[in-house]
């Protein structure tokens, strides 16, 4: 199973934000959409989905199982309702939103409960996300490497996850890039805005080119029509291998998503 290497994120969307977000984006040719249980927009994404036409073997969604619904006879039943506010029979990509708070439930049991629903047609594939190298070993060792469709975990310039992507890679695991414009933060970067201007392109589209080059999927969002359609111009733009060297160097572990019920970072 292919994941789309361009994606639209929904993260902090609510309500009309959502519907015009997912709508535009289809409009301009965007075919994965990525939400999740917690986000609370699943019913947006669905009718801005339906609303849209677009044939659903074109689509690939992706939603995520929030912590409180792990336990074995929780998950399915939560997917149920997930795909029920999509208005879809079945998603392609199911993830395990974070490990268990506290590690309280093991590995083996949701993504057990998750390989369950895949076998109920509920998802299509499963995978993890913000999985520690400890999380994806115990994952390894309860479904398989071969069976995980990603780790969809915080990458951009200035965090840029290297040895879970590394651990990741040697296990064949593919990656997904959340947060990839660190919330705008690379606009600034004096660096990313010299490749920009040399390449005729924005920061915004450097940062993204830096992970697609890098064979992420990244999934980016924006609530400006205008900005959604420039992100995806990001896929035609390549950068040299000193510009990818030059990013490469802003790595500061600048990380923006850790709750208090983060897992220990690698």
């Amino acid at each position: 199973m292919q994941i789309p290497a361009f994606g639209l994120g929904t993260f902090r969307l609510k309500g009309q934000q959502v519907l015009d977000a997912v709508s535009n984006g289809l409009a301009l040719g965007y075919r994965h959409v990525d939400t999740a249980q917690i986000y609370g927009n699943e019913a947006e994404v669905g009718q801005a989905i339906a609303d849209s036409g677009v044939p659903r073997g074109e689509l690939f969604v992706t939603t995520k199982i929030w912590t409180d619904s792990f336990a074995g006879d929780k998950l399915i039943p939560s997917l149920k309702e997930s795909l029920r506010k999509l208005r879809l029979e079945q998603v392609d990509l199911t993830l395990i939103h974070w490990p268990s708070p506290g590690d309280a439930l093991p590995v083996a049991e949701y993504l057990g409960a998750l390989a369950e629903a895949r076998a109920q047609g509920l998802t299509a594939a499963l995978g993890v996300s913000n999985f520690t190298i400890a999380h994806l070993q115990q994952a390894i060792a309860a479904v398989g490497a071969a069976e995980i469709a990603t780790n969809q975990i915080e990458i951009h310039p200035f965090l840029q996850n290297r040895k879970v992507a590394a651990f990741c890679r040697e296990h064949g695991i593919h990656l997904t890039a959340y947060m990839p414009l660190a919330y705008g933060k690379v606009m600034q970067e004096p660096v990313i805005q010299r490749i920009a201007d040399a390449h005729g392109a924005s920061p915004a589209q450097v940062a993204l080119a830096w992970g697609l080059q890098q064979g992420y999927a990244v999934i980016p969002s924006s609530t400006k029509r205008e900005n959604l359609a420039a992100n995806l111009k990001a896929q035609a733009l390549k950068l040299s291998e000193a510009e990818m060297a030059e990013i490469a160097k802003l790595d500061r572990n600048e990380r923006i998503a850790s709750p208090d019920f983060a897992p220990k970072w690698d």
